[in-house]
């Protein structure tokens, strides 16, 4: 096991209007495979950009024990660069060329150090990560999103870091992509630090580091096992809190069931005194005494009532607020044998060059079906939904569309209005609803009080996702074709979650690009479609590797 290791003591960061992100984080990643995971806004990627160095804290120490690489949520590179240049090799190829030429000269050398085998390491590197087609002087433009992403690892791969950070390393890479990822990564020795919310890759890690309210928790062993963990403490944090609102309730009835004692008490002794006929000072004194006791038998009850809602609320901190998407969309349905879209022959080209092979693609879709749009990276699936949406008309065949509305949401959830709240969105995608009932809606989608009352473009990335839903799917008319490209790529899990129960409760059709296997067999797709090399293919649903 290697000796590399992240050590943060009493980290605190804020933002320069003084926002804070953390405060006084302390915890060790040591050498193997750990997977960071937290809610939107946590404070996941900030994390790692202090680690990197990218940020400096406002208080705490970081120290990193080993060479670090750090591969970013966001990579930004330019679009005129070569893949040698990307991956900060292009000077020694060209000291090697120079050599080569029979030019000895001794900066070349120098430039070389001991990287004489690097062209050879370059293309072990690019064909481990699925690259092994990739030219070294190919320009960046002429990658898809998800060859740059696998671009960007095999250049810290090549520095042989001892640390290596990777934010959301899956994000648009296809399927063939992630599992050249997996192997890569399974194979590591060093200390990695990974943030993602894929479910698969996180599986493949050896410990699971959660951070949440502020605080760091370890789990040992994998994703699966660090889930079994927290609704295990779940339960618990549940029967605790039962059991600490009994508690309540009890010391709350004792209390009442004192305090009627003593003045049914004092009551009868006021009686007794009377008829007694006691001096007024004596009968006095025993009222008082009598007055006194029944106060400080009071004060005990207020002090164990007190006490049992200080451990209701110290049982209640243990719980995790973890809502879901609870629906009912009857707008959205769709009656099983009606064909919502058809297309024939569909083709466009882009710059020329035909998209789709032959005389183009056919696609029906009939009832509330849910189908899962799969295939590699740069095949055509955003365009081949642009065509069933009616945004992009094909050059050649024929589309046919049912009355009802198709609803698109693209990987950039750019269908919302940032300057206005999340209830003026939604009045404005269903302006015929009543407001009491706009407002029930949304609380419905998790937007209660304030919330709802937030410019979109102040919200995180999982909120903004339940806003776009809550306009799309409650929108008059409801759509019954929903079609959404890469909808969990830098979702949190709890916004997947949430996704995956919204989908659920819809009765519409749908279509899915998506990477995810997990998340494509939790929202129960029952057709799978692959579109490679032009043609789209009817499949089974892929087995689990």
């Amino acid at each position: 096991m290697s000796d590399a290791f992240i050590i943060c003591s009493n980290l605190s960061f804020s933002w320069p209007d003084d926002t804070p992100v953390f405060q006084d984080l302390s915890f060790t990643v040591g050498g193997g495979r750990t997977g960071l995971v937290a809610p939107n806004g946590a404070g996941k990627s900030t994390l790692l950009r202090l680690i990197a160095g990218e940020l400096r804290p406002t208080g705490g120490t970081v120290t990193v024990n080993g060479m670090l690489g750090y591969l970013p949520q966001n990579l930004s590179l330019v679009g005129d660069l070569t893949v040698a240049e990307v991956l900060e090799i292009a000077p020694v190829l060209r000291a090697l060329d120079a050599i080569e030429s029979g030019d000895a000269g001794e900066e070349h050398f120098t430039t070389i150090g001991n990287d004489w085998d690097i062209e050879e390491r370059t293309r072990a590197e690019l064909d481990r990560l699925g690259l092994g087609d990739v030219t070294l002087d190919r320009p960046l433009h002429t990658l898809s999103g998800g060859q740059v992403v696998s671009l960007g690892l095999a250049a810290q791969l090549l520095k042989r870091p001892d640390v290596l950070l990777l934010d959301e390393p899956t994000n648009n890479l296809d399927v063939d992509a992630r599992h050249k990822l997996y192997g890569v990564l399974e194979n590591w020795t060093g200390c990695l630090l990974l943030v993602s919310h894929d479910r698969a890759l996180l599986d493949r890690m050896e410990r699971i580091v959660e951070l949440d309210r502020g605080e760091v928790r370890s789990y040992g062993g994998n994703f699966t096992a660090y889930t079994e963990a927290v609704r295990a403490s779940q339960e618990v944090a549940e029967k605790n809190v039962r059991n600490a609102e009994q508690e309540v309730k009890r010391e709350k009835r004792e209390m009442q069931q004192a305090r009627e004692r003593a003045e049914r008490r004092q009551s009868n002794a006021s009686r007794n005194l009377k008829s007694a006929g006691l001096a007024r000072i004596v009968a006095g004194g025993l009222k008082r005494s009598a007055q006194e006791s029944a106060g400080k038998a009071n004060e005990t009850h207020a002090a164990r009532v007190s006490d049992a809602r200080a451990r209701l609320d110290e049982v209640g901190r243990a719980l995790r607020d973890e809502q879901k998407i609870t629906l009912e969309l009857p707008g959205t349905n769709v009656p099983a044998g009606r064909t919502v879209f058809a297309g024939e022959r569909m083709q466009v080209r882009h710059g020329g060059r035909a998209v789709f092979a032959g005389d183009g693609v056919d696609l029906s879709i009939r009832g509330p079906e849910r189908i899962a749009l799969t295939g590699p990276n740069g095949a055509g699936k955003s365009t081949l939904l642009r065509l069933v949406q009616g945004d992009l008309e094909p050059e050649n065949g024929v589309t046919r569309r049912a009355d009802g509305r198709i609803a698109y949401l693209s990987q950039r959830l750019d269908l919302l209005d940032l300057d206005r709240t999340v209830a003026e969105n939604l009045a404005a995608f269903a302006p015929v609803m009543p407001e009491a009932q706009r407002m029930n809606l949304l609380a419905r989608f998790l937007f209660r009080g304030a919330r709802m009352h937030l410019p979109v473009g102040v919200l995180s990335g999982g909120e903004r996702l339940r806003a776009t839903l809550a306009c799309v799917l409650c929108a008059e008319p409801a759509p019954q074709l929903l079609l959404l490209d890469e909808p969990t790529n830098n979702l949190d899990l709890v916004s997947v979650g949430q996704l995956e129960s919204a989908l659920n409760a819809y009765e519409g059709a749908f279509v899915v690009v998506s990477h995810d296997e997990r998340f494509l067999a939790d929202i129960g797709v029952e057709r799978w479609l692959r579109l490679a090399d032009g043609r789209l293919v009817e499949t089974g649903a892929p087995e689990t590797r």
